[in-house]
This record gives structure tokens, C-alpha cells and sequence, in this order.
């Protein structure tokens, strides 16, 4: 008996390029129109944010510190998070700050990022009574809105990551809280440039956020914590 034949298998065939001078003139407008579309979010952070970037040196005294959750590991926070904290005591133990916000994610049981945020910061002199835990930050626009609707924080210092406190002040002040960003310094290895990658497309969301203000995954009641901790403060 005869085996049959193998036939192999057809790919699909690629778009193939214009052949015409006007035609690729076209391809090459149309892909530089794309990589405009897709970079104006970027810049339009850039603007917005240009001069409300500080240091822990120089960060203005506001009443309250709002530090972004950046992940566990082990029910500890993470190194990049862990930083944050850090530059948040650091603010807290110079005077210029009363009260800290921790936001982030505690969507199940087992994973409580404010939490673990609040133990770090303890162990580092910021007393417990001076520290406000936001359960529902499950990204930086539900943060920044809930710390001005749900927490009352008209103005403050926001702590995160070089890559990421662009997007986390630019969406805060659309969200209505009067925002000055201190960017914490890491060293450039994988995650950190995972983190700039990934932000040429969460800028993208961001802009999407600010346009049309969506409202958080969860909003619930309005809570005195801030407030009762800056009373505590006096």
C-alpha cells in the first residue's frame, strides 16, 4: 500500500508591503501616526506633572502621605515596596508629614497588602494611631479617588516608584487631591524595567480614567480616619 502524501500545512500569507512610492509613503505616515496616538498619554503626564516631582529632602509639609501598595512576598512587602514605606517614615520622622494613607489590595483572605504596609511602617517609628489603611486601592486611580471621596484628603504627598509617580499624580489631581510626587530611586534590574515598560500602557488607561472618571471597583461610605488621626496629631 502507497502511504499518503503529507501535505504541508499552508501559513497564512503576510500582509505584503506597498509597491508604489505614494503607497509606502502612506505605510510609513500610518505607522508614525500610530506611534503618536500611543505616546501622547505619556506626554500628556509628562506636562501635567513637570513640576510637582520632589525628593524626601525637599517634599512640601502637607498633612497627609498617601503611599501605593506594590505587592507581597511571603505576607511581607515586597523590596520595591518596601522602599516606599521607607521614604514614608523617613517623611513622617522629618516632620513633614502627620498622618500616612496605606492603599492597596486586600481583595481575598490571604492578601492584605494595607496590613502588612501598616506593620512595616510601626516597626520603623511611625506610631499606629498616625497610619490610615485603604482596603480597596486596587489600582492607582480607585486610590486616588478614594483618598479624596472616602477619605477627605484635599492635598498630599504621594510615595511610589520613579517610573510610576507620574501617572499616580496626574491621576490624583484629576481626581481632586492637590498632589506633590516623591519618587523613590531603585536599582535598574528586571522588575524596575518591566515597571517603565508596562507604564507606556498603563499611561494609556490613566488618560482613559481621567477622561472619564469611571468610578472605583469599590466606593463604599466615607470614613474618618484621616481625619481622626490629624486630630489625634493636635
Amino acid at each position: 500500500m502507497r502511504r499518503p502524501k503529507l501535505r504541508r500545512p499552508r501559513l497564512p500569507r503576510l500582509p505584503s508591503l506597498p509597491r508604489t512610492r505614494t503607497g509606502q509613503r502612506r505605510a510609513v505616515q500610518a505607522v508614525m501616526a500610530a506611534c503618536v496616538l500611543a505616546l501622547l498619554p505619556a506626554t500628556w503626564m509628562y506636562v501635567t506633572t513637570g513640576d510637582r516631582l520632589r525628593t524626601t529632602a525637599d517634599a512640601p509639609r502637607t498633612e497627609v502621605a498617601v503611599v501605593f501598595g506594590a505587592g507581597l512576598w511571603d505576607g511581607e512587602p515586597s523590596p520595591y515596596l518596601a522602599h516606599r514605606l521607607d521614604a514614608a517614615a523617613k517623611l513622617y520622622r522629618a516632620g513633614r508629614v502627620e498622618v500616612v494613607l496605606v492603599t492597596g489590595d486586600n481583595s481575598r483572605e490571604d492578601y492584605d497588602e494595607p496590613d502588612a504596609m501598616r506593620t512595616y511602617l510601626t516597626e520603623r517609628g511611625v506610631p499606629d494611631r498616625r497610619i490610615v489603611s485603604d482596603y480597596a486601592g486596587f489600582d492607582t486611580w480607585d486610590s486616588c479617588v478614594r483618598a479624596k471621596k472616602i477619605f477627605g484628603v484635599g492635598e498630599a504627598v504621594l510615595i511610589s516608584q520613579g517610573f510610576h509617580i507620574r501617572r499616580a499624580v496626574a491621576l490624583c489631581e484629576e481626581a481632586g487631591v492637590e498632589s506633590y510626587g516623591v519618587g523613590v530611586a531603585d536599582r535598574h534590574d528586571a522588575t524596575w524595567y518591566y515597571g517603565g515598560a508596562r507604564e507606556v500602557v498603563a499611561a494609556g488607561k490613566a488618560a482613559l480614567d481621567a477622561l472619564f472618571e469611571p468610578d472605583p471597583r469599590f466606593l463604599g461610605p466615607k470614613e474618618p480616619g484621616v481625619r481622626e488621626a490629624l486630630a489625634a496629631a493636635r
